[in-house]
């Protein structure tokens, strides 16, 4: 039997950045699952940091994390262009108000976008141009993070998979990987199983859904231009983006419901990314080189879910990232440790993350 003030279930990035956080402040246990921390979905990301993407509730978390990530040498200068048609405009023109003072953006005729996409279809006809957005080194991220926690004290045990946790007293007594685990608080950072180990836990699921993401990398004719920026269309049909080699990462943009698992891209997404780039950039496909898929998890509300379980104050929900996990993982997880640790939290307002408002 070994004794923490704090267990982490989960070793992605939402669980590492928190162990790094509280690490010096506590004795803390980080448990994986996998052979390898990562694995799912922070292992599987597209590998952007865009300050609009999530939504007007998740720019300040992304905005807050910029200057860690920048200062980590984590980020890469892309340019962010978002494509409508006719039909989008007035989404285009609500997505802008949306943002108008928070975020550097400006409104383009679809023409100045064909300084990348020469060969774009006619029906684009507006654009929306946001320089701040970023590549993220999301190994790299991972990696500082877990080695942050290791400096400080945490512990990381990997092919340890939780399989029972009961409440004993004001902590809780637990197993995972075949050994026994007491702990003053259990905190549930285990993305796509969040609500199997709140079941585990006997704490009442918050309902986050794991929804499956296809990501394509492709060999084009000609190859992408280094300076492409990632490309969004406004009625989220595709995203695509630059890789090393002229290549291309192109995604249909799915939230496909499914349990958690392993998840493997389906044949059809595939062909319907490839079918909705074709038809919009009119840019000819040599062959398809990798196709993968990973996991987004969402909280009913498609907000994370940052704090103490309201009806049970030693079970702590970091949870419900959604596809911004990465890119708000400095910043959530300064907030997270503060109400953890219950510190006073300044940098970004916890209350539209907290677990209460589904109770």
């Amino acid at each position: 039997m070994t004794h923490f003030d704090i267990v982490i279930v989960g070793a992605g990035i939402a669980g590492a950045s928190l162990a790094a956080e509280i690490g010096a402040d506590a004795s803390v246990l980080l448990i994986e699952a996998e052979d390898q921390p990562g694995y799912h979905s922070t292992g599987r990301s597209a590998a952007f940091w865009s300050e609009t993407y999530g939504g007007p509730l998740i720019q300040p978390l992304t905005s807050a994390s910029g200057r860690w990530l920048r200062d980590a040498g984590l980020l890469t200068p892309r340019g962010e262009l978002y494509l409508a048609r006719a039909a989008e405009v007035a989404e285009m023109d609500r997505f802008a108000a949306e943002f108008e003072g928070r975020v550097e953006l400006e409104r383009w005729p679809a023409e100045r976008a064909r300084r990348w996409l020469p060969n774009l279809a006619p029906e684009w006809v507006e654009a929306l141009w946001m320089p701040s957005c970023t590549d993220i080194d999301v190994a790299g991220a991972h990696q500082r993070f877990l080695s942050i926690a290791r400096q400080a004290g945490a512990e990381l045990r990997c092919n340890a998979p939780l399989e029972r946790a009961e409440r004993e007293g004001a902590g809780w007594r637990m197993r995972a990987g075949g050994q026994e685990i007491e702990a003053g608080i259990l905190v549930n950072a285990a993305g796509a199983w969040a609500d199997p180990v709140a079941a585990m836990a006997n704490v009442a699921p918050i309902g986050i859904q794991p929804c499956r993401r296809t990501v394509v990398q492709l060999e084009a004719d000609p190859p992408a231009p280094a300076d492409l920026p990632l490309v969004m269309a406004m009625d989220g049909s595709f995203y695509f983006k630059p890789e090393a080699g002229g290549r291309l990462w192109l995604s249909p943009h799915d939230e496909t419901p499914v349990d958690p698992c392993d998840a493997a891209p389906e044949e059809l997404d595939v062909a319907i990314a490839i079918d909705r780039f074709e038809q919009a950039a009119n840019w000819p496909i040599k062959r398809v080189e990798r196709r993968w898929a990973g996991l987004r998890s969402f909280a009913p509300d498609r907000l994370p879910v940052y704090g103490f379980d309201p009806a049970c104050p030693s079970f702590f929900w970091c949870a419900g990232q959604g596809g911004f996990g990465i890119q708000t993982a400095p910043a959530a997880a300064r907030m997270a440790a503060n109400l953890l640790l219950r510190r006073p939290v300044a940098e970004v307002d916890p209350a539209p993350y907290l677990p209460d408002r589904f109770r």
